[in-house]
């Protein structure tokens, strides 16, 4: 008898595979609704999830636009994101598009404002995008002397709730703040009559709005940026070391100390200077005041990325492309790591793909001036922990990234040791997207990361930040301790396109969120040191088998 939530699963099944225009009635979708029936998961299922931008889901979730609709605005104008759709229904583009028009436009930015009304969590680009957005809005105030964008968003939080950008005005801050608030777009506000107000626009953003006069600006931005308990630990600070830490910074004798940037503000009270994404309360003030604070890898540090997809699997670009790409970005290296051969559903590779995908590379890096081509593979974990190529057929590549793609279902103990026994394969060099998570749409599976972890470090293995803005795995709240065992990250842009490059500055956000520096990143390192890792990691295993 089919399990309760089956017929859920399923409809989720049918409706992905239409949404990515695939037909729903082959043999493997037959299994897959049996797997679903009979086991609650399935592989191809889990495949869709992961291959479904995350921008196609939010989608769904509007009134009327199902997924047959979805497939035809990404296919015939690129959109993969709720911002994406609004703009095209108010530009005209969606309007236009056979099959839709005007009232399918007005329809559709009703349920965006809908969906934005019920508090919807975005992924932090998105977030990032809206508050740029609302920046501009509030810059174009004629008494605004300059603003910034504060709170989640500055901290680079990869699921942000709220918008909050700090104003610092001419004149009476309440009457920016009050005019604002009575804009043609707004729906309502709270904290009419102040010059802090939260404000909720007709399509549903909110955006919390300080408006400050200048004294009061470097503090207010400050304090806006920062989570609670971070406040609250520099506040304590301030108070030790005789300085009163209000609307403004006051020393001893209630004398206000001017302030001209937020460094000034940390130096003034005998701390180092604490990044904006490292203002979680976690320590970081202790750091501040002991000097300690490492000192964070940056976008520069990239020599290069390890984890792309060519046309040879689910990628939409050439390999020729993406190396050019990459070398427009200043990047002296690109890795190319398309699917195993389990991975039927990306076009995983063959034996005879690998050849030619390999014999290609050759050419490239013959010819290519400045940049180099290196072979990996993306192989998946499969459910026994063996990894996907057999010993023989791995020898080819120059890294190999190891990850699971399937039986997420597995409880702690038997994923736990799924993953170890992966990480024992001599021919591993990295592990992919460790937790699974996809942010807003599928938990990380249950799976110990402190004993990954301690056995990536002891082994010799680098772990992914897997830059792509639906995972961002690994989590940031892991990176220190993954720095405490000896583990090298690699921040993996896991792109399928020219665009999907840009990743690598969202993982490089978290990277600094996660108190990493460019000696902790795999790919800090040029081609050499890169390969030399993987060499190291081979030989390293074999000794101890």
């Amino acid at each position: 008898m089919p399990l309760p939530h089956a017929a859920h699963l399923i409809a989720e099944l049918h409706a992905l595979l239409e949404l990515q225009s695939a037909d729903p009635h082959t043999p493997a979708v037959a299994l897959a609704i049996a797997e679903l029936e009979r086991d609650g998961e399935c592989t191809l299922l889990d495949r869709l999830r992961e291959s479904t931008p995350e921008g196609l889901f939010e989608m769904l979730r509007i009134p009327g636009l199902g997924p047959s609709r979805i497939h035809r605005l990404h296919q015939g104008l690129g959109i993969d994101s709720l911002q994406g759709l609004e703009a095209a229904a108010r530009d005209g583009r969606l309007a236009r598009l056979p099959r839709f028009g005007s009232a399918m436009a007005e329809q559709i930015l009703r349920g965006i404002s809908g969906l934005r009304e019920t508090g919807t969590a975005f992924l932090l680009p998105h977030a990032s995008a809206e508050a740029e957005r609302l920046l501009a809005m509030v810059r174009a105030h004629p008494a605004v002397q300059r603003a910034a964008v504060a709170g989640a968003v500055r901290r680079r939080c990869e699921v942000v709730h709220d918008l909050d950008i700090v104003a610092e005005c001419l004149g009476d801050p309440i009457a920016v703040a009050t005019r604002v608030a009575r804009g043609d777009t707004v729906r309502s506000s709270l904290g009419h009559g102040s010059a802090r107000v939260t404000i909720r626009f007709i399509d549903g953003t909110r955006l919390n709005l300080h408006c400050v006069p200048a004294r009061e600006f470097v503090v207010a931005l400050w304090r806006a940026t920062g989570n609670e308990s971070h406040v609250a630990s520099v506040v304590t600070h301030a108070s030790a070391m005789g300085f009163r830490l209000g609307e403004v910074l006051t020393d001893a004798l209630g004398n206000t100390v001017s302030l001209a940037d937020e460094p000034a503000l940390y130096a003034a009270m005998g701390l180092a200077y604490v990044p904006p994404e490292m203002r979680e309360g976690l320590g970081e003030t202790n750091a501040a005041a002991s000097r300690t604070l490492p000192t964070l890898v940056t976008l520069a540090d990239l020599r290069g990325v390890l984890h792309c997809h060519s046309q040879y699997s689910d990628g939409g670009t050439t390999i020729a492309e993406l190396a050019d790409d990459a070398k427009r970005r200043g990047w002296s290296y690109i890795g190319i790591s398309d699917h195993s051969q389990s991975a039927f559903y990306t076009g995983g590779l063959m034996r005879e793909s690998i050849d030619r995908q390999h014999a290609e590379i050759d050419e490239l890096n013959a010819r290519l001036d400045g940049m180099r081509v290196l072979k990996g593979i993306e192989a998946d974990i499969l459910p026994s922990g063996d990894v996907d190529y057999p010993t023989e057929e791995n020898d080819g590549f120059d890294y190999v990234i190891a990850s699971v793609h399937s039986r997420f279902g597995m409880n702690e103990v038997q994923m736990t040791e799924r993953v170890l026994k992966a990480l024992d394969d001599p021919r591993v060099t990295i592990l992919g997207h460790p937790t699974g998570r996809l942010l807003l749409t599928r938990e990380a599976y249950p799976i110990d990361m402190q004993a990954v972890l301690a056995k990536a470090g002891a082994d010799g293995v680098a772990v992914e930040l897997n830059a792509d803005p639906h995972r961002l795995d690994l989590d940031w709240r892991l990176c220190r301790d993954a720095r405490r065992h000896g583990v090298r990250i690699e921040i993996g842009p896991d792109a399928h396109s020219r665009q999907g490059l840009d990743h690598a500055a969202l993982g490089v956000d978290i990277a600094r969120k996660g108190w990493l520096t460019a000696s902790d990143i795999l790919n800090a390192g040029d081609a050499d040191a890169v390969l030399d890792f993987s060499r190291r990691r081979r030989a390293r295993a074999v000794a101890a088998h």
